[in-house]
């Protein structure tokens, strides 16, 4: 299967299925002497676990990453680092009614028609099981910014018809409870909304934010390797994100030129804008203010109420489907949102040391 790479320097490959014997991720490009345990990456695989609250699946996994390559005495070595996830509480047997089914709101049927032959088992590569190797790159990837001093941060915005006013944001709070959101009385009103969702039989979406601090002037290029296009592509290819915007985003279509324009002032510290309506980003470039993103993450396409589908015949019938599933898939998705935009940001810092003949020079004359 072509497509499972990413990056271009700080490059990442995932590999395996929900129902195969392990998932987990190779990532090329990563710095020598960085310092890295297993530790490290379990705090992020943690977060995107199941069976965390009664919202998400029950599938009983560890995820306990095993580092395989790469790393030597708590130091990457500049080699390629392999990470490795077992399945361990695979029930291949839930799915198979669906073997020759397509569930609505699948890729059942677009694997189909591309191979003509599919993995039914919990949807194989399609599997949000898939973000695990994402999450794992994205641990090493958010070691490398931290290092350099920028913080990564995602979070629950919105639940459903729940969003939380940015006036009313308490990121101290992002832990406290299992939706991720930076209001505990948001979230608790976004839980009472899920179980009326459980109790329907169906699911919910929501809003992922993500905000990218000190990250310095001058990251991204200016054509077709836009940092902005890049962080859309990130996050548009995580199964569930239907919809991608950074700043004010469709906001802006809305607003005149005087009113979306960041007007630029200095001080002390330099040049800094005093608005942020672009996100962080112009001209394809980071302008050295916090970037801001958000995500739209669609509802959990399995519900156990009756839907309407056909068979691989086009034989109508209704379907029930069965199995262990998140009625929202929105709070474990807040890592795998923060480790892609984290894995971006690497890839396109990297890039970066080649845009100046002074930078270069400066470096290769303190190596003699």
């Amino acid at each position: 299967m072509a497509g499972s790479s990413y990056g271009t320097i700080f490059r990442i490959t995932t590999w395996g299925e929900s129902h195969g014997a392990g998932v987990g991720v190779v990532i090329d490009g990563c710095p020598a002497d960085l310092p890295l345990s297993e530790e490290d990456i379990q705090k992020y695989l943690n977060r995107r676990k199941p069976g965390q609250s009664k919202f998400t699946t029950q599938r009983k996994e560890s995820d306990q990453a095993e580092i395989l390559s790469g790393v030597f005495e708590g130091h990457t070595t500049g080699t390629p680092i392999s990470i490795l996830v077992r399945n361990q509480d695979q029930k291949s047997r839930d799915y198979s009614n669906i073997m020759n089914t397509y569930r609505p709101g699948h890729a059942d049927y677009t694997f189909d028609a591309k191979y003509g032959f599919r993995d039914y088992r919990g949807g194989g590569r399609s599997s949000g099981r898939e973000t695990i190797g994402r999450v794992a790159a994205g641990a090493v990837a958010c070691k490398i910014l931290e290092s350099l001093g920028i913080q990564v941060m995602a979070y629950t915005k919105s639940i459903g018809p729940v969003s939380i006013p940015e006036q009313d944001y308490d990121y101290s709070v992002i832990t406290d409870n299992r939706l991720y959101m930076p209001n505990n009385q948001y979230a608790e009103k976004a839980s009472a909304y899920l179980e009326e969702c459980i109790r329907s039989q169906d699911s919910s979406g929501g809003i992922i934010e993500c905000r990218v601090d000190h990250m310095p002037a001058g990251i991204g290029e200016t054509v077709f390797e836009k940092l902005d296009a890049n962080l859309a592509k990130a996050m548009m290819s995580i199964g569930a994100v239907k919809g991608f915007e950074i700043g004010d985003g469709f906001q802006a279509a809305k607003a005149s030129g005087s009113q979306n324009n960041d007007a630029f002032s200095s001080n002390s510290n330099g040049i800094y804008k005093e608005t942020n309506h672009s996100g962080g980003v112009l001209g394809g470039m980071s302008d050295g203010s916090t970037i801001v993103l958000r995500a739209a993450i669609k509802p959990t396409p399995s519900i156990s109420q009756p839907q309407d589908t056909v068979d691989k015949d086009g034989k109508p019938l209704s379907l029930t489907i069965h199995g262990r599933h998140d009625p929202v898939i929105v709070p474990r998705a807040v890592v795998v949102v923060e480790s892609m935009t984290a894995i971006t940001l690497v890839d396109m810092l990297f890039q970066n040391m080649t845009a100046r003949m002074d930078k270069i020079a400066e470096f290769y004359s303190k190596t003699r």
